[in-house]
């Protein structure tokens, strides 16, 4: 495929959000959404999303389809970005928990609209290779480490939110504890290669999830560093 400018890449960012928004009027009736928030569409007008892919695989940056970035994982298909973004409710005062860095695209969304983002990769070059990018692109307000999605990062909760971005047989119990009251949780819940429903939660006053199926989804599974899928 032919290498692209800048302009080109900033034209087909800009196609590819309008193609999210008409996806998310087609899909309201399971999202519960008619449209995203300005400051979602806006993060998705801003993150380059080519910079997260190989440099390789750039010319295919812009379609709205989930890409390979290597060691068995994926870069999420941007309306599902979008939409679990925008399921978080996030405001600028929010601290966030990412389980599934990957190559960092939806930690870079995140941060274009909450204040702080904190972010767990088990895959430990895959979270290098992240960190750095990030560094590069300016982002001071993301912390990532290397370590088991599934134990989450109890020293810095409670969190506004809490996104997962690889399926789970069940909802990691660490996951709820670290929680705010309040606070939302998004995360794909079924095996791979089976079944898979997007999940939105809210936690209660008495530490229990309201739960919501939004969408089926299908996600690489969410495995514990040095282990397979749980």
């Amino acid at each position: 495929m032919p290498s692209k400018t800048e302009a080109d890449l900033t034209r087909q960012r800009a196609r590819l959000v309008d193609e999210i928004e008409v996806e998310v009027r087609e899909t309201q009736k399971w999202i519960g959404r008619e449209r995203l928030s300005p400051r979602v569409v806006a993060a998705m007008a801003k993150v380059p999303r080519h910079r997260f892919l190989a440099p390789g695989d750039v010319g295919y940056a812009y379609l709205n389809r989930p890409w390979t970035i290597g060691f068995g994982q994926t870069i999420s298909q941007p309306y599902i970005v979008a939409l679990m973004t925008e399921l978080l409710d996030l405001e600028p005062d929010h601290r966030v928990l990412e389980i599934g860095t990957g190559s960092g695209y939806q930690t870079a969304v995140l941060a274009e609209i909450a204040f702080r983002v904190y972010s767990i990769e088990t895959v430990e070059t895959l979270a290098k290779c992240a960190r750095t990018l990030l560094d590069e692109l300016g982002y001071q307000t993301i912390y990532v480490r290397t370590g088991d999605g599934h134990e989450g990062w109890p020293e810095l909760a409670p969190f506004d939110a809490v996104i997962v971005t690889a399926a789970a047989e069940r909802v990691p119990p660490a996951l709820v504890a670290q929680l705010g009251t309040g606070g939302r949780l998004v995360i794909p819940v079924g095996r791979v290669y089976e079944s898979q429903t997007l999940v939105r939660a809210v936690k209660n006053d008495d530490g229990t999830l309201a739960r919501e199926n939004v969408l089926p989804v299908a996600f690489v599974p969410m495995v514990s560093k040095g282990e397979g899928p749980r």
